[in-house]
């Protein structure tokens, strides 16, 4: 997008709009008629959606649902949905919400067989907002504790370019029903990881 913006600055727009608003969305797909969806719109910390289990299935899961629906009615050829690793057998409510949000694809994939649509999981990408490292590094320059769910709690990361990399060649590459995922490395221990920091 950056490259298209600096040889044609009218070719990118802001819109705003809440996922959840069926009329909304339907303006904007009408208006717009895109070829290809990046589906990121998601609540992701997972305390607050264990907190707020309404709102994390009317948002990642519901939400998903209203706009796969429109890609598929509006002839998008490919639709990518951003995920999570949390919803491979999900434990938390987030995990669950985005575990539905993923059938919600292959269920629109049913129905519009002209639409290729996939999903990209993710691990926890570094820096991003709600990233343990962020929560850490406020928890240590205030003096600690630095607080850890478990000791034996381990993750898989990534950088956020690797995460802007997947997502993008998902939409060039991606399956129908696939699901892609980074080879990320091997799990790092959270407490490890607060020790070095």
């Amino acid at each position: 997008i950056d490259g298209i913006a600096r040889h044609d600055p009218d070719h990118v727009k802001a819109v705003l709009g809440d996922c959840k608003e069926l009329p909304r969305m339907q303006e904007i797909f009408e208006e717009f008629r895109p070829e290809i969806v990046f589906h990121a719109a998601a609540y992701k910390h997972v305390q607050l959606m264990q907190e707020n289990p309404a709102e994390a299935i009317r948002n990642n899961a519901i939400a998903t649902r209203t706009v796969a629906e429109l890609a598929g009615q509006h002839g998008v050829r490919r639709f990518v949905l951003v995920s999570t690793d949390k919803a491979v057998s999900p434990k938390t409510t987030m995990g669950a919400s985005k575990a539905l949000a993923e059938w919600a694809i292959e269920s629109a994939q049913a129905r519009h067989e002209d639409t290729t649509f996939c999903a990209v999981r993710f691990g926890n990408v570094l820096g991003s907002s709600g990233s343990v490292v962020p929560i850490f590094r406020r928890q240590i320059a205030a003096g600690g504790p630095v607080t850890v769910t478990h000791p034996e709690m381990s993750r898989y990361f990534m950088t956020i370019e690797e995460a802007v990399q997947l997502v993008i060649q998902a939409g060039a590459v991606g399956r129908t029903g696939e699901a892609l995922v980074l080879d990320m490395g091997e799990p790092v221990r959270i407490l490890d990881l607060a020790h070095q920091l």
